[in-house]
């Protein structure tokens, strides 16, 4: 007999789907960095454009934006939790081996569990507990061996780790009252703003070819638009923590993604960490804990 379809599971495949999407984007920026885009310019398009297309929908859909408190912390999100996360973490790999940064990066979901027990009062089940701890160790698996590193990319991945941890916590009392797209159109476009301020002081490298507008396009579109609108659409459903678990879903798709469009070779034990990360994620997905009715939209 076909299990219905719960609040907390259809949660869980938005979570997922939002994972999918970040995972391509890796895959999208290669494409867009042989092109001649940097960093700051992949991140002023990629947030601009999404901004753009997210502000058409929210005024076509006649939605309600956010106002007073949860405005502000949506704008300090993107223009602060979200810029600050992205350049702590691409700093972080000039001093640090990239398995290291994303190791230290995906700490975020035993962060984000321990704090939405103190500070949100969510519940430290054993599904909860077992879920999370499965997802670092298969995260960790998954990711590789090569954790050589200073000290200050260590302190950048771990201030990556903190501050997406912050943003995702924010995002856990902020989508208790506000719809998830007008809530991510405010995230976007503040992160554009502050962007398009430090380009004027830097100057963009632009891509150089339809291919690397393309690359652009689909970071814009499917890896923020979508998968920024499901994230948030999950945190409403699930709260911050079991979402912060389910989305280590994300180094899975990008090393499955990078082996079959790039040519990158999967390692046995990377299969092993994939199939732990997705066994944590069934059981999260099955047997967790819907936030109560009276915090979700």
């Amino acid at each position: 007999m076909e299990e219905p379809m719960t609040p907390h599971r259809a949660g869980a495949l938005y979570v997922a789907l939002s994972a999918t999407c970040f995972g391509a984007m890796a895959i999208f920026a290669k494409y867009a960095y042989l092109d001649g885009v940097d960093v700051a310019t992949l991140l002023l398009l990629r947030f601009s454009i999404a901004a753009v297309i997210m502000i058409a929908l929210v005024v076509v859909q006649r939605r309600v934006w956010p106002r007073g408190l949860n405005l502000g912390l949506l704008a300090a999100m993107g223009g602060i939790g979200y810029v600050g996360q992205s350049f702590s973490f691409f700093s972080a790999l000039e001093f640090a081996s990239a398995a290291l940064v994303a190791l230290l990066l995906y700490l975020h979901p035993f962060i984000v569990t321990v704090l939405s027990a103190v500070f949100f009062g969510q519940a430290l089940t054993q599904v909860r507990i077992v879920a999370v701890l499965a997802a670092l160790v298969g995260t960790a698996l998954v990711i590789g061996a090569d954790v050589s590193g200073q000290p200050m990319g260590i302190a950048l991945g771990v201030a990556a780790a903190l501050i997406y941890s912050a943003y995702l916590l924010t995002a856990n009392r902020v989508m208790r009252q506000e719809d998830p797209v007008a809530a991510s159109t405010v995230v976007m476009s503040s992160a554009a703003v502050v962007l398009c301020v430090m380009a004027a002081f830097n100057g963009p490298q632009l891509p150089q070819s339809t291919s690397g507008w393309a690359a652009i396009l689909a970071i814009a579109c499917v890896s923020t638009v979508v998968a920024m609108v499901c994230l948030f659409i999950g945190i409403q459903r699930l709260g911050a923590a079991d979402t912060a678990t389910l989305s280590t879903l994300e180094p899975v798709v990008t090393t499955v993604l990078a082996a079959v469009f790039l040519g990158e070779q999967i390692s046995s034990i990377q299969v092993v960490g994939g199939m732990v990360i997705l066994a944590a994620v069934i059981v999260l997905a099955r047997y967790g804990q819907p936030v109560p009715r009276s915090t979700a939209q």
